[in-house]
């Protein structure tokens, strides 16, 4: 049997996500260029200074995941409800693995 497995690592080598699905492995290394691009833009406008690194990705991995969510908010609407037993995690099948360091 042949088993294809996916691994997506962050900017600095960390393991974030294994799965099998390849759907959802680029789906969430899209979210984690979205996430390192909305924290560059943050620390580069002083944005939250004293806001330390890891609280930094946490916030920007959160509304990069949550981007359709975002956009709906900054064009003046509300969020649409969330589905209770859906998770907000893109595909929603998938448990990032948490960054340790």
């Amino acid at each position: 049997m042949i088993e294809i497995e996916y691994i997506v690592k962050d900017r600095n080598g960390v393991e974030r996500l294994r799965t099998a699905d390849k759907k959802a492995a680029d789906a969430y290394d899209k979210v984690l260029e979205n996430a390192d691009r909305l924290g560059q833009l943050l620390r580069d406008d002083g944005v939250l200074p004293q806001l330390p690194d890891a609280d930094l990705e946490e916030l920007t991995i959160y509304l990069a995941r949550n981007a359709k969510q975002v956009e709906r908010i900054l064009r003046g609407k509300a969020p649409e409800p969330r589905d209770e037993a859906a998770p907000a995690e893109a595909g929603g099948e998938v448990t990032p693995l948490k960054a340790t360091g």
